[in-house]
């Protein structure tokens, strides 16, 4: 294997520390993902460089112009504060023929606006709850297309911000207080969808042209009392008191059959493509009691820390995380960017 000049570049308030050695779960919880991924390359034999960012291009461009990498590895999750500004970083990377690992600029958009990639795939008979999106600095009024419980959540970010038990709303009141929750608390629009009760699942996916779908993931809440909403909140995927309060557990899905597995992955692989992603991509789902899929949303360059479910699932498929990122920078380096013609 050829020794490769990596540039991971993440949030410069994420930049891991050498050694982890005396750290809590909380400490090490912010960083986790840079720091496996650092820790995994340099494991693998690379030379890797992390590169703090925030707000300065010049940064990247500097560090690309002396160092030459092979590769970046991309884990940025926002730029300049904000969540959809990471497509504009990749954009700039295909600007200065730098290679990347992860999605590409159009991938990352389109997933990043949750009701476009919603009208994709209902245009192409995917299916996925039908929603409306309530702009900011305008007055909400009740859907007609679908009715209560519904979901009110952020029309862009991404980790479950601004998810919580009240996101589920039940009566207008409610529905339009949730509404200005997100204006005013997450500063974005607000998009609510219809409620899907079911089982919440989650499939990986890696690839540029040639897709592969790692073994469908499963949430379990196996001690939430009955009656409240089995969501993937904040509390619910970063709160480690809250999980082990209510059970809260990721394993790989059991008691599906082999033709619903399959049919998942035709589902997932097709949304894939539908949405231009590239890299790898973590694809949200809910399986309804009578066996519907509905295809929740898409999640580009998802989570890669060690023993979160996409590393988790990838070793049960006998991919290790070293293989794992591996195979991550290899698709970086093979994606036929424009420039690369």
């Amino acid at each position: 294997m050829k020794k490769l000049r990596v540039l991971v570049l993440m949030h410069e308030d994420l930049i891991p520390p050498d050694t982890i050695e005396g750290l809590s779960d909380e400490q090490i919880a912010p960083w986790k993902a840079e720091y496996d991924v650092v820790a995994g390359l340099e494991a693998l034999g690379h030379d890797v460089r992390p590169l703090g960012m925030s707000d300065d291009l010049g940064v990247v461009r500097r560090a690309i112009h002396k160092w030459k990498p092979h590769v970046a590895f991309n884990l940025l999750e926002e730029f300049h504060g904000v969540a959809i500004y990471d497509q504009h970083v990749v954009s700039y990377l295909e600007l200065v023929r730098q290679a990347y690992t992860g999605c590409n600029p159009r991938g990352l958009m389109i997933a990043h606006d949750k009701a476009l990639s919603k009208k994709i795939l209902a245009y192409h008979r995917v299916s996925t709850p039908r929603f409306t999106v309530f702009p900011r600095n305008r007055a909400p009024r009740r859907p007609r297309r679908f009715g209560f419980p519904m979901l009110v959540k952020s029309a862009i970010e991404d980790a479950s911000l601004g998810i919580s038990e009240d996101s589920i709303v039940y009566d207008e009141k409610r529905l339009f207080d949730r509404v200005k929750f997100v204006h005013r608390e997450i500063e974005s629009d607000a998009m609510v969808e219809e409620y899907i009760e079911g089982r919440e699942l989650y499939v990986g996916v890696i690839g540029n042209q040639r897709l592969v779908t790692f073994p469908v993931w499963e949430m379990l809440f196996t001690k939430m009392p009955e009656g409240m909403p089995r969501i993937a909140s904040a509390e619910v995927k970063w709160d480690f008191r809250y999980q082990k309060k209510y059970g809260i557990t990721t394993r790989a899905a059991t008691d599906l059959s082999p033709a619903l597995v399959e049919r998942i992955d035709r589902v997932c692989k097709r949304v894939y493509r539908l949405l231009s992603l590239t890299g790898y991509a973590r694809l949200d789902l809910r399986l309804t009691p009578n066996g519907r899929i509905y295809v929740i949303e898409a999640n580009p360059n998802p989570n890669l820390e060690y023993g979160e479910d996409f590393a988790e699932s990838a070793h049960t498929a006998g991919v290790s995380y070293e293989a794992l990122l591996q195979r991550i920078l290899n698709l970086g380096r093979r994606y036929q960017a424009a420039w690369r013609a």
